[in-house]
């Protein structure tokens, strides 16, 4: 099903960051706190390097210098 009407982006108003460690591992968590509520999203190693190349895609072109 393809939905037809796009939600709304939600506006961050913090951003955390922090780790959590077991006997697995350590997995990194990105907290953003939003006009709607708590996003918490965990992040492995390759999750990381794929919103750090969205991010910087992001980053160039807001900033075209």
């Amino acid at each position: 099903m393809k939905r037809k009407d796009k939600a709304r982006p939600f506006v961050p108003t913090e951003i955390h960051v922090g780790t959590l460690e077991d006997d697995k591992g350590t997995i990194g968590i990105l907290s953003v706190q939003t006009t709607e509520g708590l996003l918490e999203i965990a992040l492995d190693e390759q999750a990381t390097d794929a919103i750090l190349k969205a991010v910087t895609t992001i980053k160039a072109k807001l900033d075209p210098a």
